[in-house]
């Protein structure tokens, strides 16, 4: 029954959509007959294929995400075809590649069945409420023909009452059209009944630019209407930044939200739209907090879609992309999403504090940023941008977040400009677009220290920070910047006891593990952290704690209560086995390193006029 179902769709679909297309265009039908159970079919009609025996192959990794991801996992009844239905030899050479046998017509079609069923910014989901497409996780493609264009028929939109949210283009009816398969990649697509509100903002030379939200929820019109208020507010927070908005192609952006509790929480940015995925039961009141990831990936329109780094340009969807600027293109974005929603009145200053000080921990008191330079950190995104592992790693020990790496580097370059040279790092941003990504001319980090050189009219200043804090590991002195702007960095709990983090649940990659029933002590799951007084102690992942201070330990919280009633410098002897034995351990407790910050007025400090300037000037609105 299925194979007669897929004969009349390519039947019809060639018969009709061909005589009204350009022939080398490749095109796909995408059908969902069995939503229910996570699949749809698809069929891929390639006109004028290669001549001789050619491939057709499923992704590896996808736009925006930097690690390797196995889609070709996710399909099955693969076979090729002509047109009217007879079988063409196909072969699979790899976990996700298939040759076409050289003895073949002009015209190919090669069906598929795709199982989706994970919802976030990476892979593709389908049940009866709606078809979430990642195109690399969809859809195959032939390597050698990636700048033909490609067109999509999505079908059984009535049968279920789905609209198309995507930045593709749409050529009527329910087709739609890429120019290319980079741009195809970069399109995710929505199939839903959404609720969307739209509004226009006016650009630079007379343009205007038509904003989309989109969003797939259990919430009323009104909620969405409301929501859209609060995003156009920090758009245009984002193009005061820069001045001006990229000129979308066909001009419109879309934000394409799915919101769920069952969904997995993401963000990723592409060029005309954003793929946003949170798993919260409603956007009514959770609207400030989903405005942070909608800040984050709207400023990616500007900063990596656009000011694009030369390592990811083009994209390759074959292996790992590695980049060793995303410092600067998540990074920076990281400190400009959070730091806009202050200027957009929707974080106050107070509440900002606790961003900051995540920022200065994140390079101050991790083992990764002591070692590791942010070119290092934005290299090992190949094994930590969701990358796909079952065995634990070590990167406790070795890897701080280019996310947090590079934000903290954007907060001292930003309030280091302010105090040295009057000047911003909005200054060094529109220079950095003007220069790169309105041109569309990727850069590379010597391109990024030559703007700077610029901005500043200083190369000396240029060199030195990117050789020390770019290249290198030194630290900017936090404590004296943030004072300009009357807060105050100190430590958040002085002279309090501290045995480090003990990491009691399972490291990334160990998915699955449960706890033995009955099993005594506490495991230690994961690498405990180089330098602090539990690592030099000698324990580490594997080990089970028995006892500590001579009391038995049966979970975290009883371990932290022993060290809560201990002075720094004070010693407790942990017993603990492991496939060694049983052992015994002498941890000597110190001062919790952390740090906070807090504004002048909430540490009882005088808050200087210069001081309240500052901030206001960094912190405050600049939309006119």
């Amino acid at each position: 029954m299925k194979k007669i179902f897929l004969l009349a769709v390519v039947c019809l679909f060639v018969s009709v959509a061909f005589a009204q297309e350009a022939p080398k265009a490749i095109f796909y039908a995408v059908s969902f007959p069995n939503a229910v159970h996570h699949e749809a079919e698809i069929v891929m009609t390639i006109p004028k294929a290669p001549p001789r025996e050619f491939t057709v192959r499923m992704s590896r990794s996808s736009a925006g995400r930097y690690a390797t991801h196995e889609f070709g996992k996710n399909i099955y009844n693969v076979t090729a075809t002509e047109v009217g239905g007879a079988a063409i030899p196909l072969k699979q050479i790899e976990g996700d590649v298939y040759q076409v046998g050289g003895d073949h017509p002009e015209t190919v079609v090669i069906h598929y069945t795709l199982f989706a069923n994970w919802t976030d910014g990476t892979y593709a989901s389908i049940d009866a409420s709606h078809a979430h497409l990642n195109m690399p996780a969809a859809f195959m493609w032939v390597p050698g023909q990636e700048k033909r264009p490609v067109k999509f028929e999505f079908n059984d939109i009535d049968k279920y009452g789905w609209k198309v949210a995507t930045q593709l283009k749409n050529e009527g009816a329910n087709v739609y059209s890429a120019p290319d398969l980079q741009y195809m990649m970069d399109s995710p697509t929505e199939l839903s009944n959404f609720k969307e509100t739209s509004w226009t903002v006016a650009n630079t030379g007379g343009k205007t630019e038509k904003i989309n939200l989109t969003v797939h929820s259990d919430d009323a019109q009104s909620v969405i209407d409301n929501f859209g208020k609060q995003v156009q507010k920090m758009v245009l927070e984002e193009k005061a930044v820069f001045g001006e908005l990229p000129a979308y192609d066909y001009g419109e952006y879309t934000f394409l939200d799915d919101d769920y509790p069952t969904t997995s929480g993401d963000g990723m940015e592409h060029r005309n739209s954003t793929c946003i995925v949170l798993p919260i039961v409603k956007v009514e009141g959770n609207e400030i907090q989903m405005l942070s990831v909608f800040s984050h990936e709207y400023f990616h329109s500007w900063n990596v879609k656009r000011i694009r780094p030369k390592s990811l340009e083009p994209f390759n969807f074959e292996h790992a992309n590695m980049s060793g600027e995303l410092w600067f293109a998540e990074g920076f974005t990281q400190y400009y999403g959070e730091m806009l929603l202050v200027r957009s009145g929707f974080h106050t200053v107070d509440e900002y504090t606790r961003t900051l000080g995540g920022l200065v921990n994140a390079v101050l008191n991790t083992p990764g940023a002591a070692k590791y330079t942010p070119v290092q950190s934005s290299n090992h995104s190949v094994f930590a941008d969701a990358g796909v592992s079952i065995d634990p790693n070590n990167d406790n020990n070795i890897f701080t977040s280019y996310y947090l790496y590079g934000g903290a580097t954007a907060l001292a370059l930003d309030l280091r400009l302010r105090s040295e040279f009057n000047l911003t790092l909005d200054d060094y941003m529109k220079t950095v677009w003007l220069d790169r990504g309105k041109v569309m001319k990727p850069y590379t980090i010597p391109d990024l220290q030559s703007d700077l050189a610029k901005v500043t009219k200083n190369p000396k200043f240029a060199a030195d920070f990117f050789n020390k804090y770019i290249y290198g590991v030194d630290k900017n002195n936090y404590e004296a910047l943030l004072a300009k702007a009357g807060l105050l960095l100190r430590k958040a709990q002085p002279g309090k006891a501290w045995a480090g983090p003990l990491s009691t649940t399972p490291g990334r990659g160990r998915s699955g593990q449960a706890r033995t029933a009955g099993a005594e002590g506490l495991p230690i799951q994961s690498s405990t952290i180089m330098g602090t007084p539990i690592y030099k102690a000698g324990l580490d992942a594997g080990d089970v704690i028995l006892k500590a201070d001579g009391k038995e330990i049966k979970d975290a919280q009883a371990f932290n209560d022993i060290v809560a009633g201990k002075n720094v410098g004070d010693k407790i002897i942990v017993n603990y086995k492991n496939r060694t034995g049983e052992h015994e351990a002498t941890i000597t407790l110190e001062e919790n390193p952390y740090l906070e910050v807090v504004t002048f007025e909430k540490a009882g400090k005088e808050l200087t006029k210069d001081q309240e300037t500052f901030r206001n000037n960094w912190l405050s609105t600049k939309v006119q």
